[in-house]
């Protein structure tokens, strides 16, 4: 028994886009690491009026740094989110942020300094940011095979997990392949794991499809594939119109949110589409092939059982 040709051809573009973010990792044009995971300094300030960009730009090249984000929060637009990835040692951010706020208040002198938030996060905090995030990917796949394989069967539980280690690596190789749009920040924990619970969902409900249609003795003699293909298309709607009504709030915050909001949500849009692509073309299938594998093996033991 092998995965049927739609769930193989699946399998080989998740696999292409998999190696592509692999080998521009290797040659350094891997995920666009934000201050929370590379270390370094964020400035936040209530300017009192709406700013221009520009200025901020010019006043942060005049102190000699050359990489930085800058961005505009709140509802009114006064608010000014700077973040800067080269300073470390408190010296050095001190005098950083008094020259930078003289500059500022030349231009801007409604700016609030008294108000001012300043955070720095180091490398250690970052590298533990990643380890806990793998942690908990991990400890989710572990559970969700238990539960799974508890309320179906273990190679339910196995295709699930499969499935779901799926779309976190489409995620991070996504991350990698739109580097120039999105940083990876802590957002990114909380939209990896948010997709992690969205993607199982859709894949129980039609797990749970595949087994009803599994106990109909219509099915019976039916190869497992096709059940599963029955069972995706009856479940089609379901998935279409969930899906669609999920993707157009998320869609909307990223297109009307500011840069914070984006790093959410456009990690979100991609692990909704991933999701929905694994449970329909590749999760079932995955399990009708391990299924089959366990019933030819069932069949050679009693074969050979017989001829002993």
């Amino acid at each position: 028994m092998k995965l049927q040709n739609r769930s193989r051809i699946c399998l080989c573009i998740s696999a292409g886009i998999m190696a592509l973010a692999l080998i521009l990792s290797i040659f350094g044009l891997g995920i666009n690491f934000g201050i929370d995971f590379a270390g370094g300094l964020t400035v936040q300030y209530d300017m009192g009026a709406t700013f221009e960009q520009s200025d901020i730009q010019d006043a942060l090249r005049a102190q000699g740094i050359e990489e930085f984000t800058v961005s505009t929060a709140g509802a009114d637009g006064h608010s000014l989110q700077v973040r800067i990835a080269e300073l470390a040692g408190d010296d050095e951010i001190q005098n950083f942020q008094s020259e930078f706020e003289a500059a500022l208040l030349e231009k801007y002198p409604t700016m609030n300094t008294d108000t001012a938030t300043v955070g720095y996060v180091g490398p250690i905090a970052g590298a533990a940011l990643v380890k806990n995030a793998l942690i908990s990917v991990l400890l989710a796949s572990a559970l969700m095979l238990v539960y799974i394989a508890f309320r179906f069967n273990f190679n339910f539980g196995v295709a699930a997990v499969i499935g779901l280690l799926h779309d976190v690596l489409i995620m991070v190789s996504f991350m990698v392949l739109l580097r120039n749009m999105i940083q990876m920040n802590s957002s990114f924990i909380a939209a990896m794991l948010t997709i992690v619970g969205y993607s199982i969902n859709n894949t129980i409900v039609i797990f749970d499809r595949i087994r009803e249609n599994n106990k109909k003795p219509a099915y019976a003699g039916k190869p497992r594939d096709e059940v599963v293909t029955i069972s995706v298309r009856e479940s089609l709607g379901r998935t279409i119109n969930t899906t669609l009504t999920t993707l157009v709030t998320i869609v909307t915050l990223y297109v009307l949110g500011v840069d914070s909001i984006r790093e959410f949500s456009l990690p979100i849009i991609i692990g909704i589409l991933s999701g929905v692509y694994s449970a329909n073309l590749i999760n079932g299938y995955v399990w009708a092939f391990l299924e089959e594998k366990g019933i030819a093996r069932k069949g050679n033991k009693k074969l050979n059982t017989k001829k002993a």
